[in-house]
C-alpha cells in the first residue's frame, strides 16, 4: 500500500478517527507529551499527525510562544484537527497537508532547529522507516526531545485476528487479474511496527537512532469491546482498508459476522496498550537503507 492509499483510507475513516479518539489515540498523545517535557515557548514537529492526538496537547504545552507544526497526508483527519483546534482557541498549531519524508523547516523555525519531534502511532507508516527518521532528527536541535507511541506486542491482536479471519471469508472468491512479477521487498507497516513493539526492542531503535536518556512507559488500556466501540475501531483505522474494496451489502455481513465472532470467542476487551518511548538527540545515527 503506497502513502496516497493509506492517506486515502485514514481520509474515509476521518468521523469515527475521530470518535474513537478518547479512548484510543487521545490518550497515549496526551502520554507522549508529558514525558517530552515541552516547555512554553517550544516549537515541535508531530508528523503523520493524524487529527492531532498529540500535537494538540503539545500546542497547549507550548503555549501561545510556542509553535507545533503537524504534519500528514490525509487532509479529512487533518481538517478534523484543524475544527478541534479552533473549539479549543488553540493558535499556535499548523496542520500542514505535506510529505514528511521531505519536510523542510519554515523559516519561523529556530535555525538551531525544533525542540522536539514527536509521532504517535505513525513512524510505523513511513517508508524506510528508520531512514525517514534519521533524517527527521536531524530537523531537531542538540539536545531536542524526540518521542513516539506504539502498540506493544500483542496489543490488538485477537480483534485483529477475528476480524481479517471475516475478511478472509468474505475475498475467498474475489481474487482475479494477472499475477504480479516479484520486485525487491519493502518492508511493511506491519514488519515495522513488531521492530519496535516491546520496550527494550523500542529502547535499542531509539538508541540506535542517537537518542539518550531513552526511557519507555508500558500504557495498559483494555477497552469494552462493545458492538458500538468495536465497529467504530475498524472503520475509524486502518482495519477498514479492506472494506473500501467492497459493496455495501458485503460490508454489512463482515460487519454481522465480525460481531458474531468476537461475541462467540469471548473477546470481551480490546487490548490497546501502548508503549510511550522517549530521548534526548544528542547526535544522529543509522538511517541508511
Amino acid at each position: 500500500m503506497t502513502s496516497s492509499d493509506l492517506a486515502a483510507v485514514f481520509d474515509a475513516s476521518s468521523s469515527y478517527f475521530a470518535k474513537v479518539t478518547p479512548q484510543v489515540w487521545g490518550p497515549a498523545g496526551q502520554s507522549l507529551v508529558f514525558a517530552l517535557r515541552l516547555q512554553p515557548g517550544d516549537t515541535v514537529l508531530d508528523v503523520c499527525c493524524g487529527a492531532g492526538a498529540s500535537a494538540l496537547p503539545a500546542a497547549a504545552a507550548v503555549g501561545p510562544t510556542g509553535r507545533v507544526h503537524a504534519i500528514d497526508l490525509a487532509d479529512d483527519l487533518l481538517e478534523e484537527g484543524r475544527l478541534i483546534a479552533s473549539d479549543r482557541a488553540l493558535q499556535n498549531i499548523d496542520f500542514v497537508h505535506a510529505d514528511v519524508t521531505t519536510w523542510e523547516p519554515p523559516s519561523s523555525v529556530p535555525d538551531a532547529g525544533y525542540a522536539a519531534l514527536a509521532s504517535s502511532f505513525g513512524v510505523f507508516f513511513l517508508p524506510h522507516m528508520d531512514a525517514a527518521v534519521s533524517r527527521l532528527l536531524r530537523l531537531v536541535r542538540p539536545g531536542g526531545g524526540f518521542g513516539v507511541t506504539v502498540w506493544r506486542s500483542g496489543a490488538l491482536d485477537r480483534f485483529a485476528a477475528a476480524y481479517y479471519e471475516v475478511i478472509g471469508r468474505h475475498q475467498a472468491n474475489s481474487a482475479t487479474g494477472t499475477p504480479v512479477p516479484p520486485t525487491r521487498h519493502v518492508e511493511t507497516p506491519k514488519e515495522a511496527a513488531e521492530r519496535i513493539d516491546n520496550p527494550e526492542k523500542l529502547a535499542a531503535w531509539l538508541t540506535d537512532l542517537g537518542a539518550a536518556s531513552v526511557a519507555v512507559t508500558v500504557l495498559s488500556n483494555l477497552i469494552p469491546a462493545t458492538e458500538q466501540f468495536a465497529w467504530d475501531l475498524v472503520l475509524g483505522s486502518g482495519f477498514r482498508a479492506p472494506l473500501d474494496q467492497m459493496n455495501d451489502d458485503t460490508v454489512v455481513a463482515v460487519r454481522s459476522d465480525f460481531l458474531e465472532l468476537i461475541t462467540d470467542r469471548g473477546i470481551h476487551t480490546v487490548d490497546a496498550t501502548a508503549l510511550v518511548g522517549t530521548g534526548v538527540i544528542t547526535g544522529w545515527r543509522g538511517g541508511e537503507d
